[in-house]
């Protein structure tokens, strides 16, 4: 009875504790066998806290295969009680990142550990993990100091950097709103263009901040203040990829850790963990521009996009874009603008815009914290446009302010600050001025500091004592301009006679050696906009660099379909090389970027102007200077000429119209370089056309200076055509010197304000010349709207007028309506796709009573309904001059058509009527039907797109009725 009772007894189950770790291990067993890969992690864990002895770890270790690993240790784990296996629990839970595939069953089993377990130290030794912190710190090191001239001195970046004006834009560069903050070009639900696109596009000038942005996003990532969904940032410059040869290939794996980061622990583990999660990936690529290569993205060879077979690098790049290869990962490229990649590939495309004047005055309060000395400079700027509009580039506004800084400071303690002047220059500056500045300033670096006496040295001997340095820096730049090298090695650098000294001036900065990874060092200059400055200096200076090889990379300045210069434009004993559009040699490369060889010939026009001849002369006899100077002008005259005249033209109008190409564009920024009048005359006297359209031509501001200074001297009237190019108000201001011969102004889709409008209509009414003008599409709201009228009340001249798709309701609406009503010259007018509503559209029609000349008028897309429309048709009754009347997508119902029907009766003139997209039936198509059997006039009637049936309005084709259902 005793064992029987003490046999019951010991059947009896021990008391549990309220959740039992130990169960929850067994019970699970399969899914943590399955899910578990990281065995030395727990490990490593349980070794710390004592839960596991050197003996226990060897035991795991000695196990075949991982499963077995796993189960060995939840053997271990089970056998040591609670304690322990709560503790493993733990450990899984709190390295999510290493047991990323037992989270969801940690939450579903809700697992929480106790006080005396969340006491105890949790090492992560997870190769991703271990991995992730290694890119971090990285990251972190690499982007913390900005890129600055001077070696001598490390910026943090979080000091100085200030963000630009970043826009969405569409496909066709249409805006879509600004973003406010670097983070915000990785919000999935702003601006995506392509749901199916893996590319998120970054454009913009050269030095408006491309790579510095791509930099602030390291340092965010770095810091853990981006997405945290991001667990991975890989950075490549594109011109990297360049440097591998024909038959190079490398593996994914191998191009993500040789040239980024290397795991320090299986790197197989953490490129398996990245190629199921791509989408924990951020991919930087910056500068496409500067991938020196005729390999097209449009048409990439094909290849496997497998992740561990080898290819080559530029179609591991193709692939990482298109999402052949880690589909789903971020992926970030940046590019100049002009640059396109295919449509396919295209997720969200965002332009820089530079610094606005809020965003300048910021940058400035960060570069110079002393008040008296930012206060100086803003007034320096306002009192310089030109210098002001090159600070709405980051990289120049950095150059000048540097030079500024560097120039006070040495006002202010007598040291460092070389011999040049306190203030800038009040005189127009020109690119060329600011990096001639900038190498003065870097020059005097060198020189011994004093407490008791400042250096007075001026500009002229600053640069007759760098004589050597400068000649050396010219001809790596040069060597290399003339083979498309910008990375040089140490060997190059020193068959430049270039000393170790020199390298520490900031001109030159030190890169990994390209294709290596390793710790080879090459050198590359701090932006390829110096490196054309300083070959179009060695040209310049270099006594053996006759007119042949001054002019050779003007040889680069079309492209193949461009017209061809003849001999007679070109004389031969001036121009040996094939001039402006030249057909090329076989083999030429139709994907090269041209902008290094085009800024080397605007750095030449500047050098070589007559301004620079004395500060020249001490480094070059003055007749070499006199010679090439002559020759660069002749040349820049006759390929102007030569350029407009082998155009394509049509004459349209009463004018002779021409369409130029963006090398136009790089002649004008040359001229402008020159600050020559006698060049800009020449100049003026070759355009042979008096309609000049210039659409798409990747035109910026600043370019309005240069056409400004060549049209000036234009003495004839001129049309002038810059639609769909990215002018902004500052453009429309740079180009008031020319507005006194302009009668057609074409300013649609260049992001216009009202304050540009308002330079238009200051400038406009002076001369009161104008006879068409073109602002579609840009950012005008009713106050510009209002000087828009104003305009048009005070140019008797003017004929048409395009206005759509701007900001306007109808406050905008009623002003414009009453100064048509006022004019006796308008004959059209364009208001599609603004908001002038009914009101607007009563305001028209009064407009439209009685009107004497206005032939052509939309008020498509402007949120019209039936009060408007009503009042629109009665108004056409006693109009006897329309005769295209646009009507679409508006709200217009069967009562307007009653109306328009009553009005067809009696308007015998109007010739076509779109009522396309609105919401008319059968009945008001009827109605249409029956008006024109009183009409002999009308041609057409659209009425596509309303509420109606085909078989509801059978047989009113025959009456010019233009149907087709919805």
């Amino acid at each position: 009875m005793e064992k029987r009772g003490l046999g019951e007894m010991d059947t009896v189950p021990p008391p549990q504790p309220p959740c039992s770790h130990v169960k929850l291990l067994k019970t699970n067993r399969e899914l943590l066998v399955t899910h578990i890969r990281n065995t030395q992690c727990l490990v490593d864990n349980l070794l710390e806290n004592d839960y596991f002895s050197a003996e226990d770890a060897e035991i795991v270790g000695a196990c075949p295969t991982q499963p077995d690993k796993v189960r060995k240790i939840l053997d271990l784990v089970q056998s040591k009680g609670e304690e322990v296996s709560e503790f493993l629990l733990h450990v899984l839970q709190r390295l999510a990142d290493a047991f990323v595939d037992l989270g969801p069953w940690l939450l579903e089993v809700g697992f929480s550990p106790s006080p005396l377990i969340q006491s105890k130290t949790v090492v992560n030794t997870d190769p991703v993990s271990l991995y992730i912190q290694k890119l971090r710190h990285q990251l972190g090191r690499d982007s913390k100091f900005i890129l600055c001239y001077s070696q001598k001195e490390e910026v943090l970046l979080e000091e100085v950097y200030t963000d630009t004006i970043m826009e969405l834009v569409g496909f066709s560069n249409e805006s879509l709103g600004s973003l406010d903050s670097p983070a915000r070009l990785l919000d999935p639900a702003a601006g995506v263009l392509n749901e199916q696109g893996e590319t998120i596009f970054v454009s913009g000038d050269a030095g408006v901040g491309k790579s510095m942005l791509l930099q602030r996003l390291q340092g965010l990532w770095a810091a853990g203040r981006l997405d945290p969904r991001l667990k991975f940032s890989f950075h490549f410059r594109c011109r990297t990829f360049s440097c591998f040869g024909p038959g190079a290939a490398l593996s994914l794996q191998d191009l993500l850790f040789k040239h980024c980061c290397y795991p320090e622990r299986d790197p197989e583990e953490v490129f398996a963990f990245l190629l199921r999660f791509p989408q924990a990936a951020l991919f930087t690529f910056d500068g496409l521009d500067e991938l020196h290569s005729d390999f097209d993205l449009s048409r990439a060879p094909d290849a496997s996009s497998s992740p561990w077979e080898p290819a080559h690098p530029l179609v591991l790049l193709a692939n990482l874009l298109s999402g052949a290869l880690l589909r789903g990962a971020t992926k970030l490229l940046t590019a100049r603008t002009g640059v396109e990649i295919p449509r396919q590939l295209l997720r969200k495309k965002v332009q820089l815009r530079g610094f606005s004047r809020g965003h300048l005055r910021a940058y400035a309060g960060k570069m110079f914290p002393e008040p008296a000395a930012r206060d100086r400079l803003l007034d320096q700027l306002e009192a310089s446009p030109n210098l002001c509009s090159l600070c709405a580039v980051p990289l120049f506004c950095w150059i000048i302010f540097r030079c500024f800084r560097h120039f006070h400071r040495g006002a202010c303690d007598g040291g460092g600050g070389g011999g040049a002047p306190t203030e800038l220059p009040d005189c127009t500056v020109t690119l060329t001025d600011v990096f001639l500045l900038a190498t003065e300033a870097h020059l005097n670096r060198t020189q011994p500091t004093s407490l008791v006496q400042r250096n007075t040295r001026s500009q002229t001997e600053a640069l007759r004592a760098g004589r050597a340095t400068l000649g050396a820096l010219g001809r790596l730049a040069r060597g290399g301009m003339e083979r498309d090298l910008f990375v040089f090695s140490p060997e190059e650098v020193q068959a430049c006679a270039l000393p170790e000294a020199d390298l520490q001036l900031g001109f030159l900065r030190a890169v990994p050696e390209p294709g290596l990874g390793e710790d080879g060092q090459s050198y590359e200059f701090f932006h390829t906009t110096l490196q054309a400055f300083f070959t179009a200096l060695s040209l310049v200076v270099d006594a053996r660099a006759g007119t042949r090889a001054l002019l050779r990379f003007f040889q680069e300045w079309a492209p193949p379909e461009d017209a061809v210069v003849t001999a007679a434009a070109c004389p031969p004993h001036l121009f040996p090389f094939p001039c402006l559009g030249a057909r090329r040699p076989a083999g030429h490369d139709p994907f090269k970027n041209k902008d290094h060889f085009q800024f080397t010939n605007l750095f030449l026009c500047g050098l070589l102007s007559k301004a620079k001849q004395k500060l020249l002369s001490h480094l070059v006899p003055a007749a070499a200077l006199r010679r090439k100077r002559r020759a660069l002008w002749a040349h820049l005259c006759a390929s102007l000429r030569a350029h407009l005249r082998s155009l394509p033209r049509t004459r349209s109008g009463g004018f002779s119209q021409v369409q130029a190409m963006p090398t136009f564009i790089w002649m004008l920024r040359c001229i402008y370089e020159t600050q020559s009048e006698k060049v800009g005359r020449l100049a003026a006297k070759g355009i042979c056309a008096n309609y000049l359209k210039l659409t798409y031509c990747n035109a910026c501001s600043a370019d309005c200076s240069a056409l400004a200074f060549v049209l000036h001297h234009f003495r004839k009237r001129l049309a002038l055509d810059l639609d769909n190019n990215n002018l902004n108000d500052y453009g429309v201001r740079e180009l008031q010197p020319c507005f006194s011969c302009l009668t057609v102004v074409r300013l649609s889709v260049n992001q216009v304000t009202d304050s540009g409008v308002k330079v238009l209509y200051e400038e406009l009414t002076k001369y009161k010349i104008l006879t068409y003008l073109g602002l579609y599409n840009n950012q005008i709201t009713d106050v510009g709207a209002g000087y828009v009228a104003r305009i048009v009340e005070e140019c008797p001249g003017l004929t048409h007028l395009k206005l759509g798709k701007n900001q306007i309701t109808s406050e905008g609406g009623k002003c414009v309506a009453l100064a048509v009503k006022n004019s006796k010259s308008i004959l059209e007018i364009g208001m599609w796709g603004n908001q002038i509503g009914d009101e607007g559209a009563q305001a028209f029609a009064e407009a439209l009573r009685n009107h004497p000349s206005l032939v052509n008028l939309s008020l498509a897309a402007n949120g019209i309904s039936t009060g408007g429309g009503k009042s629109l048709a009665q108004a056409l009754h006693w109009n006897t001059s329309l005769r295209i009347f646009w009507l679409t997508q508006n709200a217009l119902d069967d009562e307007v058509a009653d109306s328009m029907a009553e009005m067809l009766k009696v308007n015998q003139t109007l010739k076509h009527l779109w009522l396309i997209q609105n919401q008319i039936t059968a009945k008001g198509v009827a109605r249409l039907a029956d008006a024109l059997e009183k009409n002999t006039g009308i041609m057409e009637i659209c009425l596509n797109g309303n509420f109606f049936k085909p078989e509801e309005v059978r047989g009113f084709e025959d009456l010019h009725i233009h149907l087709q259902s919805p």
